[in-house]
């Protein structure tokens, strides 16, 4: 006889705060929702369970409105029937940083703690695809188990439905995979014929697929209100399918069973990103490219420059505005859901995304400026006009920096603390009115200008602090001219960079002599896909910027030269002049190149101008490398992807629900590598790239894709029904400007030993200057804090381990110091020096949470695992 299985009714309701309907539309069925629900688990105790989404930002929105009925919510919280978090928002893992995972988590989980314990489940049933960084992002706020729905197929080492699931450094998280999704007991018929005609075919394909005949039969769906009949349904089950028992069951009961059959559990490692039986949407990452750059932009910001700048700032006796960060860090945690993210929404709500964004990056902005006005408001010589350089990485840096001061005179003079010149080259100057600096100095009448002049320099800067510039108003500077002209288009001590006839650039590398020929050729394709996915029309005619007439301009300064590239480029200005070969649409380009004269790296700055529809822009970059496989980086680590997934192959005949297509996503930087010399692209947001190139490798970094429709249904690579609804998003066709940058950076070495991680971190973290002068339109008055000139808070080596995290714990006096090793290899422990020396220092959770029986000591120790980070709470001396 057939093994009986266990049945296990969970009431949930999967709640996408947006998608095709705004946030506010949900709310107000959230609002009718939880009255249902509340009424319901505390009027029926046989009712027993009901899980929230995994998701905390849905009480959130609930307590805006209902404020009222948070200890209603408390109480059933605490009585283990209302079922909450960990999560604040339900993420995306393949398009954010590990930072943005780990506070969604950490917020997520204290947002909890007010009313009773979390759900201790990493629980994901709708996101595209999951990292393979999961699981030591769960083990670190002491998570053990995860569920999530797509992404698996058997050619990862199992084809069933529980198994264990480690990330490279060895976590692990025992793991239920939703083989149908999380909506397959939604709305359940009480009729036999209609259970039958739902349920039969389910229970085939979950129980084949159960180790444990632990069956879960989720009764939720997106925005569901509660099934009132759910005890009648489940009579007629058990009367339908006697060899089955039906239980109402929370997820927790499941993973208690399946723990007990551990040791027949496969053990699996790496990325669930297979589009076999569910859709994953791998090439939604260039979808509203526009939103995509401004999270990146603003992550970055946060992450990179202001908690390191904050924690700095208290590290000299200023506060940490906990508040504040974790309200900018919720405004962008609610565009992480993976719908948001993804892009795949109505225009509407895309409206509501870059309005959180634009709040976010105007709160980081202002308090950024905030405290690097506090530091040099508080210097022994704070009434002097200065230039204070914040450094915010771990270990000194010489670097070319432009920036902008402002005085009321035509002339001035930079210098140091002990009085000696400081050369600089003037950019660009031009007159402003007072009233932009200070209101009140036109409100008495002053009308005499001020100038605003952009200046080159070039410093070195202390690690994780600053250094301060006095300006001398009225004198004479020591002014630098621009560099003579080079006998190449640009070059430095590094590469040789030369001007092909057909616009494209020669780049030669003078350490290894190797040669990167045709770069930043621009590729213009046709898109017939949707908001989710990319797909080529059927009638495809691909072209390059390599037939269209170019002009280009050389500007050298002190320690700077540039090249900007100017095109117009004819394309067809739809699918149907793409099948009629016809170019009736415009793509406008402009190409900025920067090389530094004492840098590695090759900045380019891409500004489109786009008038046309359904096509796919991207910049290729040519290498001479042979390979069958590319690095990029993931959350607290790296991954090499193979450059042809082999399953493009046989992808129709077994039926994929999308193609394997090996477009992937990075993060902040990819690599193609041959022996020992490598070319990387480092990258904010354009996270989407393809290899080309049956022998030498080719980088195609995605610029733009236009697209017209929310899902479209019988695309080339995803047959079939749409994703989402079909609903017209004219914005998402990228009509108008857009912004884009990214680095080049050759090597010889291994990525760990050359520090590639920490390399695209300082491109990401450029120092930041604050000019001071005695107008200001905002008063402070001083606080009792006297700042030094001149400061280095910690430092560490610019290879190996890289830092993380750096801010203030969030209920204590210690900082947060988070670690990891970016590659596939064990890497020795980070000597990370304290300036003032280190009193104590605890490794902690990602929670922040110290580790029992530790004792405290001085030193951040121990060996980093491939792909491990570690966190450390440091009490400073």
């Amino acid at each position: 006889m057939k093994a009986v299985s266990r049945v296990h009714i969970t009431p949930h309701m999967h709640w996408d705060r947006e998608w095709y309907f705004t946030t506010e539309e949900s709310r107000i069925l959230l609002i009718n929702n939880m009255e249902e629900i509340l009424s319901r688990l505390e009027q029926d105790a046989d009712y027993k369970y009901y899980v929230l989404d995994g998701q905390t930002a849905i009480l959130e929105d609930y307590f805006a409105v209902k404020p009222e009925n948070r200890e209603r919510v408390k109480s059933l919280v605490q009585a283990g029937k209302l079922i909450i978090g960990p999560w604040y928002t339900q993420t995306d893992t393949t398009l954010v940083s590990g930072e943005s995972i780990v506070r969604n988590l950490m917020y997520g989980i204290r947002d909890c703690m007010a009313f009773g314990e979390p759900m201790k489940i990493g629980y994901l049933p709708d996101s595209f695809g999951m990292s393979g960084q999961l699981p030591h992002i769960y083990n670190g706020f002491g998570l053990t188990r995860a569920l999530f729905w797509r992404g698996c197929s058997e050619r990862h080492g199992t084809d069933k439905t529980e198994f264990l699931w480690q990330s490279r450094d060895g976590s692990e998280v025992v793991t239920q995979v939703l083989p149908l999704g999380y909506a397959i007991g939604k709305y359940l018929p009480e009729d036999e014929a209609g259970l039958r005609k739902r349920l039969d075919g389910y229970f085939d394909v979950l129980e084949k697929a159960s180790v444990t005949q632990e069956i879960l039969l989720p009764n939720g769906h997106d925005q569901m209100p509660l099934q009132q009949n759910i005890f009648a349904v489940m009579e007629k089950l058990r009367d339908i399918y006697p060899q089955r028992q039906f239980v109402m069951s929370r997820f927790e009961d499941v993973f208690e069973r399946i723990e007990a059959h551990r040791d027949v559990l496969a053990t699996l490692q790496g990325e669930f990103i297979d589009g076999k039986y569910m859709r994953v949407h791998r090439t939604i990452g260039s979808t509203r490219m526009d939103i995509k750059i401004a999270h990146a932009r603003i992550e970055n910001k946060i992450v990179n420059i202001l908690e390191p700048l904050a924690t700095l700032a208290w590290s000299l006796g200023f506060e940490y505005h906990h508040g504040l960060l974790e309200k900018m860090w919720k405004e962008i945690l609610k565009n992480h859901a993976h719908d948001s993210i993804g892009c795949c929404c109505s225009d509407k709500v895309h409206q509501e995304i870059v309005s959180r964004f634009v709040l976010a990056e105007d709160m980081a902005d202002n308090l950024i400026r905030f405290y690097m006005r506090k530091i040099a408001d508080n210097m022994a010589h704070s009434a002097e006009d200065k230039l204070v350089m914040f450094n915010l990485m771990p270990w000194p840096r010489e670097e070319t920096i432009n920036t902008t001061i402002r005085l009321r005179a035509s002339q001035f003079r930079l210098v140091d603390g002990k009085g000696h010149d400081i050369p600089y080259f003037i950019r660009q100057a031009r007159e402003i009115d007072p009233g932009l600096i200070d209101r009140q100095i036109v409100h008495y009448g002053n009308y005499e200008p001020f100038m605003e002049f952009d200046i080159q320099l070039h410093q070195i800067l202390p690690s994780m602090g600053y250094r301060t510039l006095y300006v001398e108003p009225h004198v004479a500077g020591s002014l630098v001219k621009p560099s003579p002209a080079a006998t190449s288009l640009l070059e430095n001590a590094f590469w040789q960079i030369e001007m092909n006839s057909d616009g494209t650039l020669r780049l030669r590398d003078k350490d290894s002599g190797i040669v990167y020929d045709r770069v930043l050729e621009i590729e213009d394709g046709g898109d017939d896909g949707d908001e989710y996915d990319y797909s080529p029309p059927r009638e495809e005619w691909v072209l390059t910027s390599v037939q269209t007439p170019f002009d280009y301009e050389v500007i050298h300064e002190a320690w700077q030269s540039r090249v900007i590239i100017r095109y117009q480029m004819a394309v067809p200005a739809n699918l149907n002049a793409r099948a009629a070969r016809q170019r009736n649409g415009e793509l406008g380009i402009e190409v900025e190149v920067t090389l530094s004269h004492n840098s590695r790296r090759i900045d380019v700055e891409v500004r489109l101008d786009n008038q046309a529809d359904d096509h796919r822009v991207r910049v290729l970059i040519p290498t001479p490398f042979h390979t069958r496989e590319v690095l990029a980086d993931t959350q607290f680590g790296s991954i090499m992807r193979p450059v042809r997934d082999e399953a493009m192959a046989y992808w129709q005949e077994e039926g994929w629900k999308e193609a394997p297509i090996p477009v992937w996503n990075l993060l902040n930087y990819a690599a193609l590598q041959e022996g020992r010399n490598g070319l990387a692209v480092f990258s904010e947001g354009l996270r989407e790239f393809e290899v080309l190139g049956e022998e030498k490798k080719t980088f195609a970094l995605t610029l733009l894709r236009g697209v017209g429709v929310l899902g479209k249904e019988d695309l080339l690579l995803r047959p079939g029904r749409p994703s989402g609804i079909k609903l017209p998003v004219p914005d998402s066709q990228m009509r108008g400007p857009l912004h884009g940058r990214f680095s080049l950076f050759s090597y010889s070495g291994t990525p760990l030993n050359i520090g590639l991680a920490q390399q695209a971190r300082s491109w990401l973290t450029p120092i930041q200057c604050y000019n001071k002068i005695p107008w200001d339109a905002m008063k402070l008055n001083k606080s009792g804090a006297i700042v030094p000139e001149s400061y280095s808070l910690l430092s560490m080596s610019p290879v190996g381990c890289q830092l993380s995290a750096l801010k203030k714990a969030e209920d204590r006096d210690e900082i947060i110091l988070r670690l990891f090793n970016p590659s596939d290899s064990q890497c020795s422990e980070a000597a990370v020096s304290f300036s003032q020396g280190v009193a104590a220092c605890r490794e902690t959770g990602m929670d922040e949470i110290p580790y029992p029986d530790q004792d405290a000591t001085k030193v951040i120790a121990g060996i980093f695992h491939p792909c491990q980070s570690r966190t450390f709470s440091v009490k400073p001396g």
